[in-house]
């Protein structure tokens, strides 16, 4: 046993001394944790370094999105239908007033400490205040630089801030050309106001051609496709987009791609000087409409110029394209675009001028519609080269006597007498040899009774073509004789818009069953090419030649009468008029023609709404003024090429 404390103490050493196992395991399992500590905190430093970074830039990040200039519209020999115009307006930056805010904060807290008031505003309200204090200085600077009184809305200042404090907040928008001309010379380069240009429809003629063209509305622009930043939050500057119209049918054309900038921005949502990109909007393409806007004009002026209701369309014989497309009343597409005030959509309404007669209106066609009867009769073998009829002033069908007033010839007709002196009695007598069902299927066969397919939305799907079979299907009755006699004459319950008229016209006219309509121009467009007519041509013949006689002697004479209407020398015009009458309702005079007869260009196709109950003759006295307007616009364009 040792006896020294060296001894002892060497000896308690050595019985220490070698590997304890348990001190070995936690020697391991510290180092194992360490280790797995280590390499943790080296996967989020260099492992991670792409998510980190992406979630900096989504936090400090901002992308601002300014719409693209509109494509213009054209007529068809380039005259400006719909441009855009600069829109100014007074904004002021936000973030570069925050110093200013936070002062007035800081004065406005002071002061209702000082004031002992119990019910101090919280530190959001207090905010509010202050915005809306430094805000409205410096729009009060605005208002006596120009002489105006302009007030200051606190909701969508508030709203504005919340949301958008990354865009300039509007102050007053669109302003007048002396306004923005005073600004410019009165605002220092460095304010926090500036004067900010934008784009906004123009349409220098006004309402011509108001239902064609369209109109715009505000909408938020669309993000264009591989535009950056689609992970950031993204604040849209206010674009627009077509209402309706040629604006809104072609709105993917006609719209232009937005621009950007993208911002850093600090821990307040403010934006941090210079912008990390910048991409500038491109315009839109332009678009050439088939419209003539001096023919669309002249139609227009004709339909005010007795205060009525009414639809106009003039088409290209050959091509289909439309040179007219008017209805009346119609209103102004600069009061209406890119926002309309209630007072004005409302007096637009009782007026009924948002209805697009020319697609939508439904109307009976009335004796304009003998040239199908006549199509039908023809096919069915009902008239022949032969075919003459007496008109004594009626026609017996069953027990009642169905009147003709239109003519004060009594005696035997042929076709062409038929059709120019519009006799009732000859197609009474042709649609009921004919059959209501072939009628029918004639009119089916030129397009009536569905849409043309014109390029402009809401055209109606409600035009009637009847037949029996439709007759005790909806309404559970027989059809008789009667009906078909009415059906012969256009009455009754055939519904047809002008534009369908007109797509008839042009198809007779060209001795073919299908014209397609189309509002786009086109140069050199090749001669439409569909089914033909189908019938004799020695009868198509008289066909024709009745209908120039209807322009030259028959209901459409007023063509001729120089003290009413101006002459059309060199042009000879063959057409048919035809009256309405509306059950509980006025008549609604029609005139449909083409010219020049011996080689067809033009078709048209006019329905006023009359404004004399019962009237027999409403086609030549109030429609045909209005074709003869178009034609005169039409023709003595067509004099001056020739020079």
């Amino acid at each position: 046993m040792p006896d020294t404390i060296a001894e002892r103490t060497t000896g308690l050493f050595e019985a220490h001394k070698g590997s304890n196992p348990r001190i070995l395991f936690f020697h391991l399992v510290l180092g194992v944790i360490l280790l797995v500590l280590v390499g943790g905190l080296a996967y989020q430093q260099l492992g991670r370094e792409d998510l980190y970074h992406e979630r900096e830039k989504v936090q400090n990040q901002r992308r601002i999105l300014v719409p693209g200039p509109r494509g213009h519209i054209y007529d068809r020999e380039g005259n400006l239908l719909v441009g855009n115009r600069p829109r100014f307006s007074t904004v002021i930056y936000l973030d570069e007033i925050r110093g200013e805010i936070y002062r007035e904060f800081l004065t406005i807290r002071r002061a209702y400490r000082e004031s002992g008031d119990k019910d101090l505003p919280n530190e959001l309200q207090l905010s509010q205040i202050a915005r809306y204090t430094v805000v409205h200085r410096y729009l009060e600077e605005v208002n006596r630089a120009i002489g105006r009184e302009f007030p200051l809305d606190s909701t969508a200042l508030t709203r504005h801030h919340q949301t958008q404090r990354l865009l300039p907040y509007t102050l007053i928008d669109d302003l007048a050309p002396e306004d923005y001309a005073r600004l410019l010379e009165q605002l220092p380069v460095q304010s926090p106001l500036q004067v900010q240009t934008s784009s906004s429809r123009i349409y220098p003629y006004g309402k011509a051609a108001a239902h064609t063209i369209g109109s715009v509305k505000v909408d938020d622009v669309e993000v264009p496709e591989n535009f950056p930043g689609a992970e950031l939050r993204t604040l849209k500057m206010k674009g627009t987009v077509g209402r309706d119209g040629l604006e809104a049918q072609f709105d993917p054309e006609l719209q232009g791609e937005a621009g950007g900038t993208i911002y850093r921005v600090d821990p307040s949502g403010y934006r941090i000087e210079p912008p990390l990109e910048k991409h500038l909007p491109v315009q839109g393409r332009n678009l050439t409409a088939s419209l003539d806007i001096e023919l669309q004009i002249a139609a227009e002026t004709k339909l005010e110029e007795n205060e009525m209701s009414g639809a106009a369309v003039a088409i290209d014989i050959q091509t289909g394209e439309i040179l007219v497309l008017a209805s009346n009343p119609a209103y102004d597409l600069n009061e209406a675009s890119p926002r309309i005030s209630t007072t004005k959509y409302r007096e637009i309404e009782e007026a009924g001028g948002w209805l697009n007669r020319a697609t939508q209106g439904l109307y009976p066609p009335g004796s304009a519609f003998k040239v199908l009867t006549a199509l039908a009769g023809i096919r069915s073998g009902a008239i022949t080269a032969d075919t003459v009829v007496e008109c004594n002033g009626f026609y017996r069908v069953g027990n009642r006597l169905f009147r003709c007033d239109n003519h004060a010839d009594r005696g035997e007709l042929n076709l062409v007498q038929a059709i120019a002196k519009s006799c009732n009695t000859f197609f009474y007598k042709t649609g009921l040899e004919t059959t209501a069902d072939n009628i029918a299927a004639e009119a089916r066969r030129f397009g009536f009774g569905q849409r043309t397919g014109i390029e402009i939305p809401h055209e109606t799907t409600r035009s009637l073509v009847p037949d029996p079979e439709w007759k005790r299907r909806e309404r559970g009755l027989g059809w008789n004789p009667g009906d078909t006699a009415n059906y012969a004459i256009g009455q009754g319950d055939l519904l047809v818009t002008p534009l369908q008229m007109a797509t008839f016209m042009a198809s007779v006219a060209r001795g073919q069953i299908e014209t397609i309509p189309t509002l786009l121009h086109a140069p050199g467009r090749a001669t439409q090419r569909t089914t033909g007519i189908g019938i004799d041509a020695m009868l198509y013949e008289a066909l024709m030649e009745g209908m120039a006689e209807t322009a030259l002697t028959g209901t459409a004479r007023i063509l001729q009468n120089p003290r009413l209407l101006a002459p059309l020398p060199g042009l000879t015009i063959g057409g048919k008029t035809g009256t309405a009458q509306i059950p509980g309702s006025l008549n609604v005079g029609w005139f449909i023609c083409f010219a020049p007869v011996d080689d067809p260009r033009i078709a048209i196709a006019v329905a006023v709404e009359g404004n004399i109950a019962g009237e027999t003759t409403g086609g030549g006295t109030y429609a045909v003024p209005v074709a003869h307007g178009i034609l005169k616009a039409w023709w003595d364009k067509q004099q001056e090429g020739a020079r």
